[in-house]
């Protein structure tokens, strides 16, 4: 089951786009939206308000990437650094089990196992553009998996 829904900020002057836009896709980007909108160290913040083009592998031309979080954050009295965030469920993050490829009655490559692996490959190259993106900026790449979203009680 998906969810979706909009977000509202109890501190809008911290949020960089239109407030009244926020549109969370999943319990784990509700759950980081919370945190950057009430972590005191999280100076700014901003959801899927930046576009960064990218080879899309599937479809053989130029897409658009859409990030999830870009928070601009303090990391003491006069520093901040500047962080793009996707967040992802973990097994998305890792490529399909090659193992489980020919997983059909007939042996053929099962259409599970192509789905998984071109969603992998546009991630890949998402997250490669992000990367420049960031390095020509200086800014910092991140995947958040629901690791560091919800982290176990140890």
């Amino acid at each position: 089951m998906a969810y979706s829904g909009k977000f509202r900020p109890k501190n809008p002057q911290k949020y960089k786009g239109d407030p009244t836009k926020i549109v969370w896709r999943s319990l784990w980007e509700l759950k980081f939206f919370r945190r950057c909108d009430e972590h005191p160290d999280i100076l700014e913040w901003q959801s899927e308000e930046i576009a960064i083009p990218y080879m899309n592998p599937v479809k053989g031309k130029t897409s658009r990437y859409f990030p999830d979080v870009v928070v601009k954050k303090r990391i003491s009295a006069t520093e901040h650094v500047m962080l793009m965030i996707e967040i992802k469920p973990k097994k998305q993050t890792r490529p399909p089990d090659a193992s489980r490829k020919n997983n059909t009655p007939t042996g053929r490559v099962s259409r599970r196992y192509l789905n998984e692996a071109a969603a992998y490959a546009v991630n890949e190259a998402k997250w490669k553009a992000a990367q420049r993106y960031c390095r020509e900026r200086n800014w910092t790449f991140l995947i958040f998996t629901e690791d560091e979203i919800q982290p176990s009680k140890r």
